[in-house]
């Protein structure tokens, strides 16, 4: 059964930590709106508009995506009507600068409310992230050892066809990390300072995870 959530919450974690996933769940089950930084940025490279070229350079190295040109996005869209009181951001601030424009934007009455931490291991990560595999179509999420597809590399939801992210290949996985590390884990200790940080164990069942969830957010 779902529940009515009046959260605005931010989910951080490293790549692969399970942040968008249980972003779905959570939005799904308690009505609030899903702002994905990652999808909005893959939308914009599939339509191949003026921001998509400009971030396709950055996210095919597995760079982060400039900060102007995230604030922007994010500002956008939360000022949408299925936005205006309860909302999750998934892969939104992921440096010091953006944590603090967020800070300076929200309306007086609409400020955060969490900040949840998905703590897990590295080693945990690269197996998860080189595993990983999208659909082409429908965006949902498969893992070659974890959550198979029922034919490899066809999506069993609609049919399309299954693909590994370019940032998800060893190299790319590795950049990454490394970029979180120096830039994103710092927020850690920004939203502990004001009282906003939960950790989270996320080298847990999913379905675990998702309760746990629903509870801290209440």
């Amino acid at each position: 059964m779902g529940v009515v959530l009046q959260a605005r919450v931010v989910f951080l974690g490293a790549p692969g930590a399970g942040k968008g996933t249980q972003a779905k769940e959570v939005a799904n089950r308690g009505s609030l709106a899903h702002i994905s930084t990652g999808d909005m940025l893959r939308a914009e490279v599939a339509q191949a508009t003026e921001l998509g070229r400009q971030a396709k350079s950055f996210m095919d190295a597995g760079q982060l995506v400039p900060d102007a040109v995230i604030i922007g996005m994010v500002q956008k869209r939360i000022a949408q009507p299925d936005a205006a009181k309860a909302w999750i951001l998934d892969g939104f601030p992921r440096t010091l600068a953006q944590a603090e424009a967020l800070d300076r934007e929200l309306p007086a009455g609409r400020k955060l409310t969490h900040v949840i931490y998905f703590a897990l291991p590295e080693q945990v990560l690269m197996a998860r992230l080189t595993g990983r595999r999208t659909c082409s179509k429908c965006g949902a999420i498969w893992h070659v050892q974890t959550k198979a597809t029922k034919v490899e590399g066809v999506c069993d939801q609609c049919g399309g066809k299954t693909v590994q992210r370019s940032d998800d290949h060893p190299d790319k996985i590795t950049q990454r990390l490394i970029e979180y590390r120096t830039l994103t884990a710092p927020l850690l200790d920004y939203y502990r300072r004001r009282n906003l940080l939960r950790d989270l164990d996320a080298d847990r069942a999913p379905a675990t995870i998702l309760e746990e969830l629903l509870q801290l957010m209440r």
